[in-house]
């Protein structure tokens, strides 16, 4: 059974190495529309998070290898994180092909903020794009600085493609008062598609694709559509703020239930499974390395030897590497710092729970843990029983005063006197035994003397 165990571990781990050496290949579907130019559709969709942005990576640098003459960018997102939002922007910033917005529903918060930093924008018949107040993961309003910073960007991001920055600075300023635009003040502008032509943030209104590749001149190019693959899914889920913590908190959980389990089982191979999910996603994500799965290695070895060389010098090393492969794959080191500290808090508690319910004499704790007890009962005496030479008669050796050494049933005993001198040959009798104490009284006469 444990080599069944052993052997689907490694084919878990060579399977998840298979993803960490190559990179995700998204599908593309060819459209010919004719010869021509070659025009790139990448969908921008659902939330904006690091998933998001690897895969935004990866397409943009496949459409500049193919010499492509455009990209679009089809927006449907309600917004996301204002970290991955900035990267992308920045990602677009720096490309050498003309690129352009389709907004086909919302581009709200961080959709309109990536929006902004395409060269054209086009919007179909019912899209928005606007409402892009920085909120917090619990609902609340960011606090100044954050809010200051993203209207910052707002307007760079707007002036950077010639567009009035007042608007952009609307979408995020809830002070700026634009009731004809239906935004007075206290509320942020969200613009339809008219109003967006109209202030100069459209280009055209269009309900199908090729109306936009028609205003662009490129009605009989080349169009590559572009899709996600199921890699870059999965680390957007893996890399979100919420799944991170419940990663590392089961990974610790069952490092510590596989502590007082029998043998490698369920619970260590779910915190194995937990680890690699992880850095897998991170990885994938473009926030780790290879380093920071070596260090993660070394600092398992090191803890594994802990068990073997004494000092705690060594475990200290590879918890100290742990945490560090950990801080290295994150976004944010106070997220980072926060989801590890929910993780110590739950090994806490798990390890304090079963060694109350289940102490430290099963799983790999009865491999380091003396248990032996030199006890009575099982044949352990901590002294010889001196009890059977209680009346015998013996004579002493050497003079007592008051101690000395007696021939007691011919053995040399170490024994006292009950106070008094004893000269060397005398005869003596033991009377009193408290333990390894041996107390001798002087016969005289053949008769004890009495006092």
């Amino acid at each position: 059974m444990q080599r069944k165990i052993v052997f689907s571990i490694l084919g878990l781990l060579l399977f998840s190495m298979a993803f960490f050496v190559s990179s995700p290949k998204a599908e593309a579907q060819k459209n010919h529309e004719g010869q021509g130019k070659l025009v790139y559709v990448i969908p921008v969709e659902k939330e904006v998070q690091r998933g998001l942005e690897a895969f935004l990576k990866r397409t943009t640098k496949e459409a500049e290898e193919e010499g492509a003459d455009q990209i679009i960018f089809e927006i449907d997102t309600p917004g996301g994180r204002v970290d991955s939002a900035s990267q992308i922007a920045k990602l677009l910033q720096n490309l050498d092909i003309p690129t352009a917005a389709f907004v086909t529903n919302q581009a709200l918060s961080a959709g309109s903020y990536i929006a902004l930093n395409t060269d054209q924008i086009y919007m179909t018949p019912h899209a928005t794009m606007g409402a892009s107040g920085v909120i917090n993961q619990d609902g609340t309003a960011a606090d100044k600085k954050a809010q200051s910073a993203w209207i910052a960007a707002m307007r760079s991001a707007a002036e950077s493609k010639n567009r009035d920055p007042l608007y952009a600075e609307a979408m995020a300023n809830q002070n700026i008062d634009l009731p004809d635009l239906g935004a007075p003040k206290g509320e942020f502008l969200t613009l339809d598609p008219k109003t967006a032509v109209k202030v100069g943030y459209a280009e055209g209104i269009f309900k199908h694709r090729t109306g936009v590749l028609d205003d662009l001149g490129l009605a009989k190019a080349e169009v590559v559509e572009t899709k996600t693959s199921f890699a870059e899914e999965l680390a957007g889920f893996l890399t979100n703020p919420v799944v991170v913590p419940i990663l590392l908190s089961v990974a610790s959980l069952g490092f510590i239930v596989e502590l007082y389990s029998p043998g490698f089982g369920i619970p260590g191979t779910m915190a194995l499974v937990s680890l690699i999910l992880f850095f897998y996603g991170h990885i994938i994500a473009g926030l780790a390395g290879m380093e920071a799965v070596v260090l993660l290695a070394l600092g398992i070895v090191l803890i594994v030897l802990e068990f073997f060389v004494p000092g705690g010098i060594i475990g200290a090393l590879g918890v100290a590497s742990i945490v560090g492969s950990l801080l290295m794959s994150g976004y944010s080191l106070n997220n980072m710092i926060l989801s590890i500290c929910i993780a110590f808090v739950v090994a806490i508690v798990a390890a304090i729970v079963l060694f109350k319910y289940v102490g430290a004499e099963r799983g790999l704790f009865r491999h380091i843990i003396l248990k032996d007890r030199t006890t009575t009962d099982l044949g352990y005496v901590s002294n010889t029983d001196r009890s059977s030479l209680l009346g015998a008669e013996g004579y002493a050796m050497t003079p007592l005063r008051p101690s000395g050494t007696a021939v007691i049933v011919d053995e040399r005993v170490d024994v006292v006197t009950e106070g008094g001198f004893i000269d060397s040959n005398s005869k003596v009798r033991v009377v009193k035994v408290e333990g390894v104490r041996v107390v001798v009284r002087e016969i005289k006469d053949n008769k004890e003397e009495n006092e």
